[in-house]
């Protein structure tokens, strides 16, 4: 009998691209989407509405499996860039975490693929090759969004030790298109290319595209090892290379790109700005803090044991600016 994957997150970026790959390879999907969310099923996709932080309402994601090969996938999370850990995101991140592990226990699923975070990895200094590591602490890392990420990292490794199935992937900076869901990287290029972003800053970070992601998701489910993790990566960028890949798709101005001291000084006042224009800040403390660290991030490992090869990013923004433009969400101001 075929294979089952039950994704969580369904609607969000990363599940959702997880979907579109998993039916054009015509595998049967499970889709896990909160409650109210629309949805349309297919005869590949059938979709449960449920919450991670309540066990009970996942049921309908795992029951009527007996006698198929259950893959989970658990992308359903929250990215947050505030440096505090706020109550809702730790119920999602790591008490939901916590839920679909006890159901993939229950259930006897296959494996269970857990989507942590490079975030989830302590910070080694500018320009440290950073790799796997066996083990996680939230006092170890910046950042609310990484200390949740980093806890429940650990509470699927200590599943593993009891017998579940279970392959981490951590992804960097998910960039690309498909994106409905508010992802801050492609907030990034819609801001600057609908004139709402006020300046660029000197700083970068590791940006991947979803698709090589959700590429090295199934890979983990296929071909990973039971409790290894898997960094899924791709290479340092600096935003105003990144602006620029932008601006030969699509033009658009340059920009200031204002010195890390200023821009951490100027950061109350960019998101008074963005307050102003109704948007969402992507100039935060913690922001600046992640785009300041230079950390390089090494996917080898999943390179080696997963046959991942991440694509060039000036395809990721061709096809990101494509996208918006598709879907009309380039409304200049």
């Amino acid at each position: 009998m075929k294979p089952i994957f039950l994704v969580t997150g369904a609607n969000g970026h990363l599940g959702g691209t997880l979907v579109r790959q998993l039916t054009g390879q015509k595998q049967q999907v499970r889709g896990l989407v909160l409650p109210g969310e629309p949805v349309k099923n297919t005869p590949l996709v059938q979709y449960c509405h449920g919450d991670v932080c309540q066990k009970e309402s996942l049921r309908p994601l795992f029951e009527n499996t007996q006698g198929r090969d259950v893959y989970v996938i658990h992308t359903a999370g929250i990215v947050d860039i505030s440096p505090k850990v706020e109550p809702h995101v730790f119920d999602v991140n790591v008490t939901g975490t916590s839920n679909v592990i006890a159901l993939c226990q229950e259930y006897r699923v296959k494996r269970l693929v857990y989507v942590s975070s490079v975030h989830a990895i302590p910070e080694q200094g500018k320009h440290t090759l950073i790799r796997e590591i066996p083990a996680f602490s939230p006092e170890k890392v910046v950042g609310g969004y990484a200390k949740t990420k980093a806890q429940a990292t650990q509470v699927v490794l200590n599943a593993c030790r009891e017998g579940l199935d279970a392959v981490v992937v951590q992804p960097s900076g998910i960039l690309g298109p498909y994106d409905g869901t508010g992802n801050h990287l492609v907030q990034m290029i819609k801001d600057y290319l609908t004139g709402r972003l006020p300046a660029c800053v000197k700083g970068g970070y590791d940006f991947v595209d979803v698709r090589d992601v959700a590429y090295g998701c199934l890979q983990a489910a296929y071909k990973g090892k039971s409790g290894e993790c898997y960094i899924l990566s791709n290479r340092h960028y600096q935003i105003r290379d990144v602006l620029e890949m932008v601006r030969r798709v699509a033009g658009g101005k340059k920009l200031l790109e204002l010195p890390m001291w200023m821009a951490k000084a100027f950061a109350p006042c960019m998101q008074w700005y963005a307050k102003r224009k109704h948007i969402r800040p992507l100039y935060t403390a913690y922001s600046l803090h992640t785009l300041d660290t230079g950390d390089r991030f090494s996917h080898e490992k999943a390179s080696r044991e997963l046959g991942y090869r991440p694509r060039k990013l000036s395809f990721t923004i061709r096809d990101t600016v494509l996208w918006l433009k598709k879907q009309n969400m380039l409304q200049f101001v």
